[in-house]
């Protein structure tokens, strides 16, 4: 099948020569590419483009859910006739298993699973493996283990109508790959019996299958609604995934005998050390799970046994979403200055909490290869990358670095598809520098001139000190302002920001949530003090994030408080004058004239504000009972907003809910 672009859009500004660039690399057979497009100039367009014109299926990387969900609701928008996928981690709460040797304290895990998630990441795995034309939209959870899908295919039960296969036959072959049966409650991965008849609710779909037998033949085949039971559509074949990911490929005993072998390798080490508690302890906990799974198939725990159930060697990577790929498919990583860092850190992270656990005895040493893959290994695993980004890492850039270049611009000494031209004609901001002797008096001029044309102003610091004494002193003399850094709940967060809109503060302060994600265009000032003093929040990428905040404005203006010219300060200001050289220039040769951004003051809370107006004041209910049903209803709330994907939603519940739970 081929991707179907719905769209009444056409590629425009430097969005044709970007598509042209980067097509013609990956058909070359260039592995790393990269789209360096600003904020606003339609990213998410040119890669479904790509995309379409490659005909090639698609993994795309978030670094969060959040944006994940964004950008699955976007390419379903462009593509409504393909599969568009969704596979990010399906736990609505988890708290790892963890061993704090220094205090003697075990942390047993702890995970709250969302349903829908789960069914989104089966629904992920079986449109791979039956179909071509695929978009997966995911976060770092595809390169943790997940099954082989070989295995996984092996579990496929395919039942047809008038296939002789038996009722306990087929109920054993439903075992087989993990379906429970419940004959009162049909959820997902279970199914029922009633006589000859028997639905199945299938991990990946939103309806169940009933098969119906007559004698040992399969009579009938059909889609039922889980609830109502209302037929729905008559089938003649049905191919059964299995209801879990991790598949035994093969005997269960094998898998026992290797468990047991290494739990007594494992004793015997503990012992010769004398290490007798943790001797004691490894062969309990693992004699236990080995119970547990040889007469329910399951234990707890059971993915830290997954290298003997998979019959891996030791150290070999575990299967992961990106083995479910065909080998022509394309990676693109968005947001890849932060992205990549963040799949580098997931192995190193996961290692050095077990070690812990495997050091005192609390899993066996195989528990390490239940793990993310190493950065190495993922990247052996692609085969044609896009890194997306206004301010592509040092790692994108040093991959497609041109040797022995002719000049010193950007272009010439690296081989990217540019993308800095807006749809809206609006360009980079100016940018001016002034010393810090006086930077007080100056920055309430600049203030004061904005808060006249009803525009409003960021500044940024380098502490959440001293964001918040300048708020205080800029409160002093009549202006109306807010601080913002990370002691402020995910509920308050959007208060602010939505009150800085509409025009309740003028200005807000805060030091590094200015960087990425804000969306305001009512912003036509960024200040940034202490712009010389040289580091995280001071390099040359934080600089042209944060700068890029006054973009969204036709008079965006750009003032950095420093008293010399840092490296830094030098690469982003040359950086930001070079695209807003090329953009001007693109306006002028074709008329157009930058539109100021006119967008409705919506936020997440806008469908639930009555509800966040009700729960404020939860914390000083005197009745113990009324904050009891009040933490339930909240919790309630909180886990719909996680099962509909409302995942900012779901952090403002939550930190509500901790406010609660803590004034107890």
């Amino acid at each position: 099948m081929t991707f179907d672009l719905v769209t009444s859009y056409r590629p425009s500004g430097d969005q044709p020569s970007a598509i042209d660039t980067l097509v013609k690399r990956i058909q070359a057979g260039e592995k790393h590419n990269v789209l360096l497009g600003v904020t606003g100039s339609g990213k998410t367009f040119t890669m479904a483009n790509v995309i379409a014109q490659l005909n090639r299926p698609a993994l795309i990387l978030a670094h969060n859910k959040t944006l994940a969900a964004q950008l699955c609701s976007e390419f379903k928008q462009f593509f409504p006739n393909n599969a568009v996928e969704y596979f990010v981690s399906y736990y609505d709460y988890y708290q790892p298993e963890a061993y704090v040797s220094s205090r003697d304290i075990y942390i047993e895990k702890e995970a709250q699973i969302n349903d829908e998630i789960e069914r989104l990441r089966h629904s992920a795995t079986r449109s791979l493996l039956s179909r071509t034309d695929v978009i997966v939209v995911a976060s770092v959870s595809c390169i943790y283990g997940l099954g082989t899908p070989e295995a996984y295919m092996k579990g496929v039960l395919s039942v047809s109508v008038g296939q002789s296969i038996g009722r306990q036959a087929l109920l054993k072959a439903l075992v087989g790959i993990y379906f429970e049966r419940n004959d009162v409650d049909l959820q997902r991965g279970r199914f029922r019996v009633k006589g000859n008849i028997i639905d199945v609710f299938p991990s990946w779909d939103e309806t169940a299958i009933r098969i119906e037998l007559f004698g040992d033949d399969v009579d009938k085949i059909a889609t039922l609604h889980p609830v109502s039971g209302e037929k729905l559509s008559e089938l003649t074949t049905i191919d059964i995934f299995p209801a879990s990911h991790y598949v035994v490929d093969g005997s269960i005993d094998v898998a026992l005998d290797a468990i047991e072998a290494e739990m007594h390798e494992r004793h015997d080490f503990f012992r010769k050390r004398g290490m007798l508690v943790e001797a004691q302890r490894i062969k309990q906990r693992t004699q236990y799970d080995m119970e547990m799974m040889r007469e329910m198939g399951y234990c707890k725990g059971i993915e830290n046994y997954a290298r003997h159930l998979a019959g891996a060697q030791p150290g070999e990577p575990p299967g992961v979403l990106l083995d479910f790929f065909p080998n022509d498919f394309i990676t693109i990583i968005d947001e890849s200055h932060v992205t990549v860092p963040q799949i580098g850190g997931m192995f190193n992270g996961d290692q050095a909490r077990k070690k812990n656990l495997v050091d005192f005895g609390f899993r066996l040493p195989s528990a390490m290869d239940n793990r993310p893959l190493r950065f190495p290994e993922f990247n052996d695993r692609v085969y044609s990358v896009i890194y997306t980004s206004a301010t592509p890492g040092s790692y994108e850039l040093e991959r497609v670095a041109i040797p022995n270049p002719k000049g010193d611009a950007f272009t010439d000494r690296y081989a990217v598809a540019e993308q800095v031209i807006r749809p809206t004609g609006l360009v980079d901001p100016m940018i001016h520098m002034h010393p810090s002797d006086n930077q007080m008096p100056h920055l309430l001029d600049q203030i004061s001139q904005r808060i006249k044309k009803e525009e409003r102003v960021l500044v940024t610091t380098v502490t959440k000190q001293l964001s918040e004494d300048l708020a205080n002193y800029l409160s002093s003399h009549g202006i109306k302002v807010m601080y913002l850094h990370s002691d402020i709940v995910a509920l308050e967060r959007v208060d602010i920001l939505r009150d800085l809109r509409l025009g309740t503060y003028d200005v807000l302060v805060g030091v590094n949530l200015l960087r990425e994600g804000l969306d305001l265009p009512e912003v036509s000032l960024v200040a940034i003090l202490d712009a010389d003093k040289e580091g995280f929040l001071r390099n040359e990428r934080s600089l042209i994030q944060t700068m890029g905040r006054a973009a969204r404005h036709p008079d965006g203006t750009v003032i950095l408080y420093a008293d010399k010219v840092t490296p830094s300060i030098q690469k982003a200001v040359d950086e930001t004058n070079r695209r807003r050289d090329k953009q001007l220039a693109y306006n002028k040769a074709h008329g157009v004239t930058p539109t100021p951004i006119v967008k409705a003051v919506r936020d997440i809370r806008d469908e639930k504000r009555a509800l966040m107006a009700a729960v404020a004041p939860m914390a000083n209910a005197s009745d113990p009972s009324e904050q009891q049903a009040r933490i339930a209803q909240l919790t309630r709330d909180m886990n719909a907003a996680a099962d509909a994907l409302n995942f900012e939603l779901a952090a403002v519940l939550r930190d509500q809910l901790r406010s609660l739970t803590e004034s107890e």
